[in-house]
């Protein structure tokens, strides 16, 4: 694995190496004439990757080193400092480690083995997935999902705009059933109404002080437009109100929460208040139905979220590893596969030709076959051993190979 992410470049420097789908199946070819023929390519907004197999290793690195400097138009040698390698049983942690959003700017998050599902898609669109590579992201795949299963890794907000979403969901349930009012055209009002439709939220009108901000955001937002001077009328029709003005006055007071509660037969309000200085009037706190949080409300709540997601972190660490372990051991088996194929093959060769030389004599068959199975690694032995090879360790191997011990 040759890459960089947002611990170990710059910003600048992921955006230059940046392969977006469009331009990944002629960046896999490249790699692909240049000798790198299982790879995939991984570009998000953490960490551009190329994860490959191959037989020679510090080629491969280059390789990829190369094409990432010819992407970004960069001298190769600025490039590759800036660069990271894993190899071996190092690569395959990383890449089980980022498949289960462990090394993510957060952690947890839940987009990266979507992420990965698409790498290994275009991969084999563009034929650069053998077996080799094919087995090891969906191991990875694997390992995600018992992270997501036995941790508690995706749960917990983690940002404001996530804090106000899990809030609502709280207070109300699904956000797709909801009605949601933005007052003012704030950043972080947006932000959190962005969280809410992304959340499922279907409903959502946007209004302040002035129209014509208020249809821009709308047409930004997709949504409804309310006119300001309407806002009493119509609050007591709103599940969720964020407010986002920032000015010197209050723009939603206690009076005008207490009447649309009293319209709203006791269906509570969810009340975010994101303006600096504050929108909403404090005396809706006191208020039985109105629930108000500030953005220091919803920061207690995000950083309860990153303190339950580093917990769960943790075991989820225990899980690659152990997956990982498990992995290292199964591919070290199957490279034994072809050899012990081979023996077997010779063996049955040997067999086939003592019965027929033995005829119907079964014990004379069983002579011959041993015999001539012991008779060449004999001869090795000897011979190894006369030239004073390393006997001890073929002696171990044999006692391990036959259980001879026993």
């Amino acid at each position: 694995m040759v890459g960089a992410n947002h611990k170990s470049a710059s910003l600048t420097l992921r955006d230059a190496l940046f392969v977006d789908d469009a331009a990944a199946p002629g960046f896999l070819e490249s790699l692909k004439r240049a000798g790198v023929a299982e790879a995939l390519v991984l570009s998000t907004c953490d960490r551009v990757e190329v994860w490959a197999s191959a037989n020679d290793l510090d080629r491969a690195i280059q390789t990829v080193s190369d094409a990432f400097a010819d992407r970004a138009g960069l001298d190769p040698a600025a490039v590759s400092a800036n660069l990271y390698s894993r190899t071996g049983a190092d690569a395959v942690r990383h890449g089980f480690t980022v498949t289960a959003s462990l090394d993510s700017l957060v952690i947890g998050e839940p987009h990266v083995t979507g992420q990965v599902k698409a790498a290994h898609r275009l991969a084999r669109e563009a034929g650069t997935l053998g077996n080799e590579m094919d087995a090891y992201i969906q191991a990875a795949f694997s390992v995600a999902k018992r992270v997501r299963t036995e941790t508690a890794i995706g749960e917990g907000p983690v940002s404001i705009a996530a804090a106000a979403v899990q809030v609502a969901r709280d207070l109300h349930g699904d956000p797709s059933r909801l009605r949601a009012l933005l007052v003012g055209t704030g950043e972080m009002g947006e932000l959190v109404a962005e969280s809410l439709l992304a959340a499922g939220l279907k409903d959502l009108s946007v209004t302040a002080p002035r129209d014509s901000r208020a249809e821009t955001l709308a047409k930004t937002l997709n949504c409804h437009m309310l006119a300001f001077e309407d806002l009493r009328d119509a609050l007591a029709g709103f599940d969720v109100v964020l407010t986002c003005v920032g000015g010197r006055n209050v723009v939603v007071s206690a009076e005008l929460v207490g009447n649309a509660l009293r319209k709203r037969r006791r269906r509570p309000i969810f009340l975010v208040d994101a303006g600096i200085p504050g929108d909403v009037e404090t005396a809706v706190n006191r208020l039985e139905g109105a629930f108000l949080y500030d953005l220091g409300d919803l920061e207690e709540v995000a950083l309860e979220g990153r303190a339950g997601r580093e917990a769960a972190a943790r075991a989820a660490r225990g899980i690659v590893e152990e997956e990982a372990s498990a992995y290292l051991r199964g591919r070290a088996a199957r490279s034994a596969v072809p050899a012990i194929v081979a023996l077997r093959s010779r063996f049955d060769e040997i067999r086939d030709a003592a019965l027929a030389e033995a005829g119907n004599d079964a014990a004379e068959a069983t002579r011959l076959l041993v015999n001539r199975l012991l008779h060449v690694p004999t001869e090795v032995m000897k011979d190894k051993a006369a030239e004073g090879a390393d006997w001890q360790s073929m002696e171990k191997t044999l006692k391990t190979l036959f259980r001879l011990e026993d």
